[in-house]
């Protein structure tokens, strides 16, 4: 991954920059800066929280790329997997006697118009995604159809994209001193300026923003001009830069990547 340009920003240090940025007084308590406006105080964990999953939802970031395994159960071609597996499902594999079979996406319509019955069944060639169960009493499901029925015990390998660690789940002062993530180590900028468009609503009360509209347009433009660079960065690290290659795109090549 390489050393991260900047210092990791820890939750000291974010709220003494907010602090500054925002204009909100704040005070050292055990070696830790938090602020003194209890209100304040109170939205710096939901300010992050609406940055963090900014930036993962504009960003395919490397590391939140995982993978899991499952076992099929003959003859059901429902596959349950906890929503909190994955984010994003990107490709199914079955894995028999050691090899990984690439399964297609498809729409449940043609599984259940080919496959729809469960007097046919043999390994799985296709899968679609299949809605998902909500439970209150916390196991939500997502169900994912595959085609045909399996005939044993099948292993599939999912892979797909994770929510990343979170510094919003630290913002406490007990747990500020080692708080670090992936997004504040190496994208600080982009959590400053996603957080900044939302403080600035706060400061408006989120529903006088009108009255300053340049004040968030300010931050959201510089968010932007931010996050085109970090998107580029991403798609090189996965090979998806212009011609599929992990170089930086050169427009004045002669013929452009």
């Amino acid at each position: 991954m390489g050393t991260p340009a900047t210092t990791p920003l820890t939750y000291n240090l974010y709220v003494t920059q907010m602090g500054t940025m925002a204009v909100v007084n704040t005070t050292t308590a055990s070696g830790v800066v938090v602020g003194v406006d209890a209100a304040f105080n109170a939205i710096i964990p939901q300010m992050l929280n609406y940055a963090e999953l900014r930036i993962q939802r504009d960003l395919d970031i490397l590391p939140s790329m995982t993978s899991n395994t499952y076992t099929l159960v003959p003859g059901n071609n429902i596959l349950q997997i906890s929503v909190n597996d994955f984010v994003t499902i990107q490709d199914l594999a079955v894995v028999n006697s050691g090899v990984n079979y690439p399964l297609v996406a498809t729409s449940k319509e043609y599984i259940q118009n080919v496959y729809g019955t469960a007097g046919a069944t043999a390994q799985p060639v296709v899968f679609a995604m299949y809605g998902g169960d909500f439970s209150t009493g916390g196991n939500t499901y997502n169900n994912i159809m595959l085609g045909p029925y399996p005939d044993t015990n099948y292993v599939v390998r999912i892979n797909g994209t994770q929510r990343l660690p979170s510094l919003y789940l630290n913002a406490t002062p007990s747990l500020a001193a080692s708080a670090t993530t992936f997004i504040s180590t190496y994208y600080p900028d982009l959590l400053i300026m996603a957080s900044m468009v939302y403080i600035s609503a706060f400061q408006r009360n989120f529903g006088r923003i009108s009255d300053d509209p340049t004040m968030a347009q300010t931050y959201e433009s510089q968010y932007q001009t931010l996050l085109k660079q970090a998107a580029v960065e991403e798609d090189r690290k996965i090979f998806a830069s212009s011609a599929w290659s992990p170089m930086s795109p050169t427009p004045v090549a002669t013929p452009s990547r």
